[in-house]
């Protein structure tokens, strides 16, 4: 049942679809197949996600990107005591919070992880980028736990939602790699690059060049696959959440899992071309997935 909202509420919250439909494309096609009911409140999370990441990429003229992030984190504590709130990102994720009970420090670590973009530009091992990927990426599938619903106690879900954060972090990692460095970052493990023989010098010149070494390829393989171990990981706890949310989460999970598929089909070279899956792909996924969701939300005779 929808539930009625006053205009600058529901303005707040079409804004947040519009940021999810514009730059998380694959992401917006999943939470299509949930019902209404439970499309804004996921809508809102991923809305103040892209904005704070905004500011630390393309912050405001005139204002720093760590005071941007802290003018955030200020109007977002004085909404989450009851404050206003001015912009509409935090007054959809502040309603969404009091609505389905999400724990508020989990807000707060993804704003601490976006901040130490801001002086983190290197992960000397993959436990020092787990810390990171609580923040950037965990808390995500843990706040959205309580919106998609569970089939028993939401702490036998938690670990799972823990591990498609990261299989979908490392993703865009490995997707990102020539991105991320032109914006002076190197997600990627030290300790990784070390054990490919990639030095910096080597990401740099592969860059330059528009493609990626031999070195560089092999390290893209190694991370795939770990990545794909998150995936295997998490893959069991989309049938301990509700019924209809479960066609949502697959979605998402194979169309991002499929993302490894284009590296691997490009030999891991992941700076000649962005490797995405295609627009019909995506709707040739998104169709099946309606289909078992609308299946999904019948009752159980």
């Amino acid at each position: 049942m929808r539930v009625e909202l006053d205009p600058e509420l529901e303005s707040a919250y079409r804004h947040c679809r519009r940021l999810n439909a514009e730059h998380g494309k694959t992401f917006y096609l999943a939470t299509t197949l949930l019902p209404p009911a439970k499309r804004p409140a996921i809508h809102a999370l991923y809305g103040f996600a892209r904005h704070a990441d905004d500011l630390v990429d393309r912050p405001a003229p005139g204002l720093s990107p760590a005071a941007a992030l802290q003018e955030l984190r200020l109007e977002l504590d004085e909404a989450l005591a009851g404050g206003p709130a001015q912009h509409p990102t935090v007054l959809a994720v502040t309603d969404t919070v009091r609505r389905y009970g999400l724990d508020h420090r989990h807000l707060k670590a993804f704003l601490d992880s976006m901040a130490s973009d801001l002086t983190v530009r290197r992960y000397p091992s993959f436990a020092e980028l787990n810390e990171y990927m609580w923040g950037s990426a965990s808390v995500i599938g843990l706040q959205l736990l309580p919106i998609l619903g569970t089939e028993g106690g939401m702490a036998d879900a938690e670990p799972y939602a823990n591990d498609l954060g990261i299989a979908f972090q490392l993703t865009n990692f490995i997707r990102d790699v020539g991105e991320d460095y032109h914006r002076g970052r190197i997600y990627l493990p030290q300790e990784s690059l070390q054990e490919h023989a990639v030095s910096e010098q080597t990401i740099e010149s592969d860059v330059a060049a528009g493609r990626s070494s031999a070195p560089l390829k092999a390290l893209i393989r190694a991370e795939v696959a770990r990545a794909r171990r998150f995936y295997a990981r998490a893959e069991p706890g989309i049938a301990l959440l509700s019924r209809d949310s479960r066609d949502c989460v697959r979605t998402a999970f194979t169309l991002y899992a499929e993302i490894l598929d284009e590296v691997e089909r490009a030999d891991h070279d992941v700076l000649r071309r962005r490797a995405t899956v295609s627009r019909a792909h995506r709707l040739r996924v998104g169709l099946g997935g309606y289909r078992a969701a609308r299946n999904a939300r019948r009752p159980i005779a």
